[in-house]
């Protein structure tokens, strides 16, 4: 599946960490809905079963709740399982599981039972997917303690979280878009490194304005950052890389060295990933800012099938564009 001379996607970086560490580790297993026989429908997990087995690699009932509730007590029991859901909407039946049960664990037991769990699910819109296959769900696990979030950018980056993900003793949800899979192909040439969790990194520098994102935010900030650059306005973007703990030193030194922020997420815009960031800047740096913080999500909608419709609820570089030029002008 690998083609490592011409780059590799997403799809196959995530494929060839998961196959390397369940060889590294005979405790890590996949379950899921269709994972083994089909592959997972994305393909993050196709030939695994048959090269360790469908023990290892287990197809599971279409039951999410089951499939998160699996996971749970299999990593009570020693086990490292990452289960994968076939789409983030999906994931809402197992919500009771991964909140109640798996992040409160650790808590419950006063460190005595931890639950090393990957919840992995495909979000994000953009793809004519429709209500049921569109969703930006980070908010709602980020909202919780006991629990972590990551949301991958880049194959190389989604290569190195799944790593860290799987070797963390405590649960982490792990978010991949869907329009990123096969997006563009990454030369990844670490393929041991482990991305530690909670660690942003600026994958543009910049000192007139900053853009803190994550995920599919990263691509559109990349876009409008070419524009504005072609009008004299140089353009920071900090890629979070996890949304739940966020990377408050990486946040800090931007604002310090802009002093001009645009949060941007796929997320709504209500109650989002931004407001959080929005008030820690607020709170803690504000003798830093130039300009009141900018936020830029999808409007407080569900997405619909239609293409122009859903165009026009989710961000575009056009926005991300027409929010920089404003900070930059304040």
């Amino acid at each position: 599946m690998t083609e490592p001379a011409a780059g590799r996607t997403m799809v196959q970086v995530l494929h060839d960490t998961l196959r390397a560490e369940m060889a590294r580790d005979p405790s890590v297993v996949v379950l899921g809905q269709d994972v083994g026989v089909k592959g997972g429908v994305f393909k993050v997990t196709d030939g695994l079963q048959a090269e360790f087995g469908p023990v290892r690699v287990l197809d599971t009932p279409i039951s999410e709740i089951a499939i998160a509730g699996a996971a749970i007590g299999a990593a009570m029991m020693g086990l490292r399982p990452v289960a994968e859901f076939q789409f983030a909407d999906y994931m809402h039946p197992a919500y009771d599981q991964i909140v109640n049960q798996a992040a409160t664990m650790r808590w419950r037991s006063v460190g005595a039972w931890s639950v090393p769990v990957v919840f992995r699910a495909p979000c994000g819109g953009g793809v004519r997917g429709g209500v049921y296959h569109s969703q930006s769900i980070e908010a709602l696990y980020g909202h919780i303690p006991g629990l972590k979030v990551v949301v991958p950018a880049t194959p190389g980056d989604a290569g190195g979280l799944l790593r860290a993900a799987i070797r963390d003793d405590d649960p982490v949800v792990f978010l991949e878009h869907k329009a990123l899979y096969r997006r563009g192909r990454e030369v990844v040439t670490g393929d041991t490194e482990v991305i530690p969790i909670g660690v942003a990194r600026v994958d543009r520098a910049g000192g007139d304005v900053s853009v803190i994102t994550y995920g599919m935010g990263v691509h559109l900030a990349r876009e409008a950052a070419e524009r504005c650059a072609a009008e004299g306005v140089e353009t920071e973007i900090v890629d979070l890389r996890t949304v739940s703990p966020f990377d408050r030193e990486a946040v800090a030194r931007t604002v310090a060295r802009t002093g001009k922020v645009l949060l941007l997420h796929e997320a709504n815009r209500t109650m989002g990933p931004a407001a959080e960031i929005a008030a820690f800047i607020a709170e803690e740096l504000f003798t830093e800012l130039d300009a009141p913080v900018l936020r830029i999500g999808a409007d407080d909608c569900h997405l619909p099938y239609n293409a122009s419709e859903e165009a026009a609820i989710l961000p575009d570089v056009g926005r991300v564009t027409g929010a920089i030029r404003r900070l930059a002008a304040h």
